[in-house]
């Protein structure tokens, strides 16, 4: 199925959900079609392609934190490829291992291939001799929703 593109009651973008779920939202009656399909219909409904809330949702504790950490986040952020060695990259790393107090924060981890995520061990990349090639920052949400 298709993702249908949620936007807020002042035509902002929030997020994407599937076509069952908008049509859920237009059910409930907390959504209104914006942009539809032509000639296609899900029952009595349009097949819709953006619908837009009836009230404004406040959303600013998006932009002051920015997105939650996840391992997918990580992955997505860095482009499947890995900190050391810039190969394709399936498992993350903590650059200060957990072991030692590392948490599991947009600046401490990065995403790594199994080898080199082996080869660090439980040690920081100085104490292991690896360079990492990227500098972890906290990704913005527009940059997540893309990848």
């Amino acid at each position: 199925m298709d993702a249908v593109l949620v936007i807020n009651a002042d035509l902002g973008p929030l997020h994407r959900v599937t076509v069952a779920h908008a049509i859920r939202m237009l059910c409930r009656r907390v959504a209104e079609i914006h942009e539809a399909e032509p000639d296609r219909l899900i029952g009595v409904f349009p097949m819709p392609r953006v619908v837009r809330l009836v009230r404004y949702v406040v959303t600013r504790w998006r932009y002051s934190h920015g997105p939650a950490w996840s391992k997918g986040g990580v992955l997505a952020r860095d482009g499947r490829r890995c900190g050391y060695c810039a190969g394709p990259a399936a498992t993350v790393d903590h650059i200060l291992p957990r072991s030692r107090g590392g948490k599991n924060t947009w600046r401490n981890t990065v995403s790594a291939c199994a080898p080199c995520n082996q080869a660090k061990g439980d040690r920081t990349p100085a104490e292991a001799g690896m360079v990492l090639r990227i500098k972890p920052l906290v990704p913005a949400w527009g940059s997540l929703a893309q990848r």
